[in-house]
């Protein structure tokens, strides 16, 4: 298939920093999941997500009685564009063409939550049972898929996987939605139980306390953190926040600072991912703001350390940039969101972008460069030497203002659309880079380690400011204004002032560097099986959407500097901006024209296009 051939052979054409030394690996097994063969890695992973199986989903009835009674427009393979969930039939096929592309093309998957049907048909509504027997069911989906030879009971004994699969708890996967008590829980034990194959078992304790656990996916470098955002949700009334000793939320933020210590203290890099992002603006809040500060916070801290992070639940496609000067948001509650909502919620994305720093006229066209802090040539003569340094005073400005020249004041999390079908079917398949890992195989390393804390963990007298630690003056001043304030937990080292800019920020070992977007035309689909030209056994093709790099996007990697450029030119004004705001300026970007005399913002319009998988028409979103 032309997808899988977009995938094939970027690694080896990677020029990275290598970082430094690293843990030398032992020949023992991990105390994770087993692993049964020792390949190579490949650099890529699959992030999947929301599937929201339902087996009550029945073909050719109404899509306003969720796709279980009457007679409607409902398809084979599920109802694209409604709030219907997704038909066994299209999980099936999903996992079938995962097999036949991805299986041996990818180290690790990052399965983020919500495997049960919603609660939406008063007639039939969910219950506790089915919720276990619909991830049970979706948990052996995974095993069948990675494991090797036969198994008797692939659900009561750890699996001999060939690539770690690392789940997370959904606000769906728990009844009643969004509710999740303080751990150990009837939840918590029961998940063990499903997940055995996938959590590491010295971690088992840890994840019936409070549903989070750390898998390591290249043992002895790198790690998969799975959080319990239901601990972060505004929506869940069971806990409030991450500022009581008392909550779980608080505790859940000293476990995740504790084993990022740990990481840095191995040289190791860690993956976070969850099922609720942490969205922040005018028209969306999705984590209560005690969360939110903390983990905007750990992750400035920690930046050595965190290759980045991964969600799901929102169901549209986008990215979000935290800001570790943390300005104040006002927002509104959570709840069902509607096409034209989330669109809104977009658009006070595209404005939160737009008072991103200003760079300089031409920081576009000599971003890396400048970005990269190259930007001292040479000159000849006093005059030349007077406008250089002109320009370079703004440069250096600008730089000072996004946390120097790695950007590190901000930090992204990476949003999945979804596998059931809101509007097109979808799944990822992300590559990193691999430089200096090309012989490092699974199961090569580690015996367990402890993950506990210590006395001095255990000690929240802050010994440092609240605010990031940075050189730049307009933090310096904060620091120096907060000193008098005295939070009531641990704040985070920074990384070393010796230490190079992590994964994150600089490409080197484990850099994010593309992602592939995959979907499933359904429209197409369900009309070819509807009159009969896709056979008595019907299948399913993913196709690619777009990948990060292409003219659009133009992203050389996924680093958070790559993505402020697109933020920023997400949020540059085009003509329908300027007609409503005459008073604005319109700064330069990237443009393409219907017409010479109204230029369209092209990574606007894709951007929007794009989070909702190419179903909704742009125009109309717009207007």
């Amino acid at each position: 298939m032309q997808s899988i051939f977009l995938l094939l052979g970027l690694s080896a054409a990677i020029s990275a920093t290598p970082l430094g030394q690293q843990v030398p690996l032992s020949e023992t097994e991990p105390a994770g999941q087993v692993l049964a063969s020792r390949k190579p890695l490949s650099g890529r992973f699959l992030h999947i997500t929301d599937f929201h199986p339902d087996r009550l989903y029945k073909p050719g009835t109404s899509i306003d009685r969720s796709c279980h009674h009457g007679v409607g427009p409902a398809g084979y393979f599920g109802a694209e564009g409604t709030d219907c969930d997704a038909p066994l039939s299209l999980v099936n096929e999903t996992f079938r063409w995962i097999e036949d592309n991805l299986k041996d093309n990818i180290d690790f998957v990052i399965w983020t939550g919500d495997s049960a049907r919603h609660d939406n048909d008063e007639k039939v509504p969910r219950s506790a049972e089915e919720i276990v027997q619909l991830n049970k069911f979706m948990a052996q989906k995974w095993i069948e898929l990675f494991s090797q030879g036969q198994s008797e009971d692939t659900l009561a004994a750890v699996s001999k996987l060939s690539v770690p699969v690392i789940p997370t708890f959904g606000n769906n996967d728990i009844m009643p939605h969004n509710i999740f008590d303080e751990g150990p829980n009837k939840w918590t034990k029961r998940f063990a139980e499903i997940w055995k194959g996938f959590i590491p078992e010295d971690q088992r304790h840890t994840f019936v306390e409070g549903g989070w656990f750390t898998s390591e996916v290249v043992p002895g470098r790198l790690a998969v953190i799975s959080l319990n955002t239901m601990y972060f949700y505004d929506s869940n009334s069971a806990v409030d926040g991450c500022n009581a000793k008392d909550e779980p939320g608080y505790e859940h933020m000293e476990w995740l600072r504790v084993q990022l210590k740990i990481l840095r203290s191995r040289n190791m890099k860690a993956i976070l991912m969850g099922h609720v992002p942490p969205a922040r603006s005018s028209e969306k809040k999705n984590w209560d703001e005690t969360c939110w500060q903390k983990y905007t916070l750990w992750m400035h801290q920690y930046r050595d350390v965190v290759v980045g992070s991964l969600y799901g639940h929102m169901n549209i496609d986008h990215f979000m940039l935290q800001d570790s000067n943390k300005v104040k948001i006002a927002s509104d509650a959570d709840g069902k969101a509607s096409i034209r909502s989330k669109a809104n919620y977009l658009e006070s994305l595209r404005d939160q972008w737009s008072s991103l720093p200003s760079p300089p006229t031409d920081v576009f066209k000599n971003f890396d460069e400048i970005m990269s802090g190259n930007y001292n040539s040479g000159v000849t003569s006093a005059k030349k030497g007077k406008k250089h340094n002109k320009k370079d005073k703004k440069k250096r400005k600008f730089l000072d203002k996004i946390g120097g020249p790695w950007a590190e004041r901000y930090s992204v999390s990476l949003v999945a659309p979804s596998l059931v079908p809101n509007y097109f079917p979808s799944l990822r398949v992300v590559e990193y880079n691999i430089t200096d890992l090309e012989n490092v195989a699974f199961g090569a390393d580690l015996t367990s380690y402890e993950t506990h804390t210590t006395s001095d963990d255990l000690d929240y007298t802050a010994h440092e400011t609240f605010e990031s630690d940075t050189s730049t003056p307009e933090v310096q001043k904060k620091k120096k204004k907060d000193k008098k304030k005295k939070p009531n937990f641990k704040v985070p080292e920074p990384p070393s002032r010796t230490a190079p800019p992590g994964p994150a920020y600089s490409n080197q070992a484990f850099s994010w560097l593309a992602y592939t977007q995959y979907f499933a035309n359904l429209t197409q689909i369900n009309h070819e099986v509807a009159t009969g030209q896709r056979g008595d056994d019907p299948r399913i093709d993913f196709e690619v959407a777009y990948r990060t790099d292409d003219d659009v996007y133009q992203m050389k990697d996924l680093t958070v500097r790559s993505y402020f450029k697109l933020a920023a030119r997400i949020a540059e004004e085009d003509e329908a901006d300027a007609d409503s705001h005459s008073d604005s300026r319109i700064r330069a970007a990237d443009w393409s024209a219907t017409d010479k005399k109204k230029p369209i913002n092209t990574a606007w319009r894709a951007f929007l296009s794009r989070a909702f998988v190419g179903f909704e028409d742009i125009d109309d979103l717009i207007d």
